[in-house]
């Protein structure tokens, strides 16, 4: 697999940090990957931009800061216009196609990840049906090791609902690519 440098970006308040953790989670402890996880986000408590990155390779990550992802994932405007200066030439973009409007000149993967959520009735899942769409669009982890991260991850009365997030953003993925 070699190394891969993951950025999710989204606004405070969608859950992107824990995203990124749960990605991290299940290629380090459930797909045995080395991986390092870093998160900024600007002063706001909610609604500013803020990004979670993960690194994920086979060997010891020498260098554990990201300098152009391969793999982005873009959950708001404001995050697509301030993370997205330094990609490599072939990354994956991928987008919540109702929030994001991205004019690029390469492909971008889509899905209505947010609509996904509200219609599991909880808008708060949205981040764990884009990592269901990501996992399948990019194969970085396997959908068990993804499964196993979230259910040791959010709070135990919410796991049916997030792992049902998984599943719609994993099988819209899987019937879109085919």
């Amino acid at each position: 697999m070699g190394r891969h440098e993951v950025r999710i970006a989204g606004f405070g308040g969608q859950g992107v940090v824990m995203a990124g953790f749960i990605l991290g989670k299940a290629a380090a402890l459930y797909d045995d990957k080395d991986v390092v996880f870093s998160q900024s986000y600007g002063p706001e408590a909610r609604g500013g931009a803020c990004a979670a990155e993960v690194i994920i390779d086979d060997e010891a990550v020498d260098y554990p800061v990201v300098s152009h992802p391969d793999v982005v994932v873009l959950m708001s405007q404001e995050a697509a216009a301030k993370y997205t200066g330094d990609l490599s030439d072939q990354a994956t973009i991928i987008v919540d196609q109702d929030l994001v409007n991205l004019m690029a000149d390469r492909e971008v993967h889509s899905a209505p990840t947010t609509r996904m959520a509200e219609d599991l009735g909880r808008r708060m899942v949205a981040n764990i049906a884009m990592l269901g769409y990501v996992t399948a669009v990019t194969g970085l982890t396997s959908r068990n090791a993804m499964e196993e991260a979230i259910k040791t991850t959010v709070p135990p009365k919410t796991i049916e609902l997030n792992l049902r997030a998984f599943s719609a953003g994993y099988d819209y993925a899987t019937r879109s690519l085919s």
